[in-house]
């Protein structure tokens, strides 16, 4: 959400998303950088939660919009996220929005910053500077698959796919998490609340996962190893069905 428009923050708060992300980066122009961050700061005092996209490292805001924000954003998004020791030198859970060649380079780097959470995939960015179109799952295949390499190796969340924008087809939507889920993504982010609901429902394991899950699990009881449906199951197997279980009571909470 644009962090200088205020009046759309409750709209946004009531999308249903898991969390609102303000935007001080991209969608504020430089003669309203000042004041959306007042607006940001405003909203998150008065209580609140969300994530908040800062000006990147290097540029005229950026140390502003970490004094208005630490302490008060559930997570700080940091754009062109590429070297490790800014984002472990923010003192706040941060999420690094990796859409550089360099950041998906060193993706395990970025993702071993101590106060990581979890990655964010800059899809249009990466695809521009790359001269690809943003649009394309071939394109990009190398880059999704890095990151969510690189949160797995070092123990982080699985990342958030970057945006679709396409508001009005849904079935690019539905292609975009398709290929997103397959590849490893967990979620996504959104920029209207008509694409709250797809995402949600792509992103929670179906029925029929969760039944197989759930056979798998009863099939080894109190043991390690057992059968399910003629497949063996060890612990590799057991990991992966406690891991949808797992998401899908995320969901049911949520």
């Amino acid at each position: 959400m644009p962090g200088h428009r205020p009046d759309r923050f409750t709209k946004a708060a009531a999308s249903g998303a898991d969390v609102v992300v303000l935007d001080l980066e991209d969608a504020v122009a430089p003669e309203q950088k000042a004041s959306a961050r007042e607006h940001v700061r405003s909203w998150l005092e008065t209580g609140h939660p969300a994530v908040v996209r800062i000006n990147g490292p290097g540029t005229p805001w950026f140390d502003d919009d970490l004094t208005a924000i630490t302490g008060q954003a559930t997570a700080i998004m940091v754009p062109k996220a590429e070297d490790p020791a800014v984002l472990a030198s923010i003192g706040a859970p941060v999420i690094p929005l990796i859409e550089t060649a360099l950041g998906v380079v060193r993706a395990v780097e970025v993702c071993a910053a101590e106060n990581v959470v979890r990655p964010a995939f800059g899809s249009i960015d990466l695809a521009t500077q790359l001269g690809v179109d943003h649009r394309s799952h071939t394109a990009l295949h190398h880059a999704r698959s890095a990151l969510v390499l690189a949160a797995a190796a070092t123990g982080r969340a699985a990342p958030i796919d970057g945006v679709t924008t396409a508001l009005d087809d849904p079935a690019v939507l539905q292609a975009d998490l398709a290929h997103a889920i397959e590849l490893g993504f967990t979620g996504k982010l959104c920029i209207h609340p008509r694409q709250v609901g797809p995402v949600h429902e792509a992103c929670t394991p179906t029925a029929a996962e969760i039944s197989w899950a759930e056979g798998v699990l009863a099939s080894v009881g109190d043991g390690s190893v057992g059968v399910h449906n003629g497949q063996m199951v060890d612990r590799p197997v057991i990991l992966r069905a406690q891991a949808i279980l797992a998401r899908a009571r995320e969901e049911t909470v949520s």
